[in-house]
Order: structure tokens, then C-alpha cells, then sequence
């Protein structure tokens, strides 16, 4: 398969890069097509979430995966992690549950995988916090986001380093690559709480589900939905 990041389509604004990398890869766009922009009307995250990024200040990328792995979202937590911690080496980086990057404690990155895989594609969609100010978000993100801190302009330096990143997570055995993903899990050990029940986050299980310790006795996994802090 081809290399990630060729061929590359960068556009000043788009409604949502994952949209555009879609339509490429229905028309057969090869693997590691990628779609970047500096701004976004209509990005969004995980449960229909907005993603907000004033224009210019985050790195705002899809790229199109052919023969994507089964654990992608997994894959590419652990590649934004290892970006991210090469930029804050002295920060704690970690992963929420499936693959929010978090920095310090806070969301420096959200991860959007979507595709069909009944044709053998995927389009992998990665928000980035690289420049960007946090006063310049809107006032309910303030205690919850987190960026870099870097300049605009090195957006294209972390962009290189994203995409070797992501090569190398691809590349990881499934054994190999929950290791790398549990060595950051922020969840594992904490009370979360999710509809329908809490308990004591006890990892990922081998298929990238979470496995909850249930109050009562015995444990669940879960594959989807959202999963907060705390109890009720």
C-alpha cells in the first residue's frame, strides 16, 4: 500500500475534512489520501459532538485507510499520544476510553474513525490542539481542553510527525499495540459511570472493549457509547 499523506489535498475551509476524504474514497481514492484544512464549518467528534478550532491554530486531517485494522481507533490513539508526547515531553499524556488524547489531564485531541468496511476502507479523522489559544474556544470548553501551545506554524512539523506515527501504529501487532494503548489508559482503576450502570475501569480487553469491575460483583465489557468520571 501506498504511503500516508500522498496524495495530499489541503483546502483553507471545508465543512468537515472526514466528509471530503469520504467522497475520495467512494470515487477510489488510494490508500493514504489525505485531506487537511485550516478551518472547518462543520467538524465534528465521537457522538455527533462539534469539534471548534479557530482557523489556522489545529491541525484538522483525515486520511483514507485501505484494509483498515479492526482496532483502528486504537491504533490511532496511540499515535496521536506518541506526537503528542514528543511535543509536551515533560506532560503527562494519556487515553481516555476509546481514544480521546488527553494532556495534563485535559482533551488536546479527539479521533473520528468512519467508513465501510464491507468495501475494504476507512476514513480516519484526527483534531489536533496545536496552536491554538484557550480563551479562544467557546467558554464550556475552557475547562477541558488542552493544546500544545505551539506556534501556527508548525502545524506541517507535527503533521510530519503524526503521519510517521501513525505508520508505525499501523504497523503494530495486535498484542503490541494494546500494550502501547494500556500504558497510557487514563480510566483503569477510576470509577466511571455510563447509561445504565458504574463501577471500577479494569482496561481494554482484546478486542478494545472496556472492561468495568461492576459494583455488585463480576464485570462487563463495553464497546460503545460514552463513558464519564465518576459516579452519578
Amino acid at each position: 500500500m501506498g504511503r500516508l499523506g500522498l496524495p495530499h489535498l489541503h483546502l483553507r475551509e471545508t465543512g468537515s475534512t472526514n466528509d471530503r476524504a469520504r467522497a475520495l474514497a467512494i470515487a477510489g481514492a488510494p490508500h493514504g489520501t489525505l485531506v487537511t484544512a485550516d478551518a472547518q464549518t462543520s467538524g465534528r467528534g465521537r457522538q455527533g459532538r462539534v469539534w471548534s478550532a479557530p482557523p489556522g491554530h489545529a491541525l484538522l486531517l483525515s486520511v483514507v485507510l485501505r484494509r483498515p485494522p479492526a482496532l483502528l481507533p486504537l491504533h490511532a490513539a496511540v499515535a496521536v499520544a506518541e506526537t503528542v508526547a514528543s511535543a509536551a515531553p515533560s506532560a503527562a499524556v494519556g487515553i481516555k476510553w476509546p481514544n480521546d488524547v488527553h494532556l495534563d489531564g485535559r482533551k488536546v485531541a479527539g479521533i473520528l474513525a468512519e467508513g465501510r468496511p464491507q468495501e475494504g476502507w476507512a476514513v480516519l479523522g484526527i483534531g489536533l490542539n496545536v496552536a491554538l489559544r484557550i480563551e479562544d474556544l467557546p467558554s464550556e470548553l475552557h475547562g477541558t481542553a488542552a493544546t500544545l501551545g505551539l506556534d501556527p506554524s508548525q502545524r506541517g512539523a507535527v503533521l510530519t510527525v503524526l503521519l510517521a506515527q501513525l505508520e508505525r501504529a499501523l504497523a503494530l501487532s495486535a498484542g503490541d499495540l494494546l500494550d502501547a494503548w494500556r500504558a497510557r489508559d487514563v480510566l483503569r482503576g477510576r470509577e466511571v459511570r455510563w447509561t445504565g450502570g458504574a463501577g471500577t475501569a479494569a482496561g481494554v480487553d482484546g478486542e478494545g472493549r472496556l472492561v468495568v469491575e461492576l459494583d455488585g460483583g463480576g464485570r462487563t465489557a463495553l464497546d460503545a457509547g460514552e463513558v464519564h468520571l465518576g459516579r452519578a
